[in-house]
């Protein structure tokens, strides 16, 4: 039996493959703003429900906390450096042409899997983290055969069929 830590929790959780997300909204002075997450999930279907958690000591955190509208983006396997610019904006730069046009009012990025406008419907605090949750107003899935970008153990990866 392994330590029970929070390394090993994380570790434990690295085995889990998940699909990457980027949550964008729009800053209070007209800018886009986002950050890569993977714990997103639906909750309901009716309403339509949606979640993701958040770290309090995330930059972007209060911002994101009082955004009244987000956008849930899934990134393709060719979007790595879409999702390493907004794990860390400080040091990795702005991937040029990533935007889209807005989506009722909010910022949407470009090429991806497909994105979901949501209005925030409530906030719980869970440990370090809260839990956004979001009502879906709009949803958008592209067509064709893209693949998503992965992350498992610690590593961007592909799916391989």
């Amino acid at each position: 039996m392994n330590i029970l830590d929070s390394g090993s929790f994380r570790r434990w959780f690295g085995g889990f493959a998940t699909g990457v997300t980027v949550v964008t909204a729009k800053h209070k002075d007209g800018s886009a703003i986002g950050i890569t997450i993977n714990s997103v999930t639906s909750v309901s279907l009716d309403p339509m429900l949606v979640l993701y958690c958040l770290d309090r000591k995330a930059h972007i955190y209060p911002l994101l906390r009082n955004a009244k509208q987000f956008a849930v983006n899934i990134l393709g396997e060719k979007q790595e450096e879409i999702s390493r610019h907004f794990a860390d904006y400080r040091h990795h730069p702005e991937p040029k042409g990533i935007w889209d046009k807005p989506q009722k009012n909010c910022p949407v990025l470009r090429h991806t899997l497909g994105w979901m406008i949501c209005e925030r419907a409530a906030i719980h605090k869970a440990g370090d983290h809260d839990i956004i949750v979001g009502k879906t107003i709009a949803l958008h899935r592209a067509s064709g055969n893209a693949k998503p970008l992965l992350y498992f153990r610690g590593r961007y990866r592909e799916i391989g069929e």
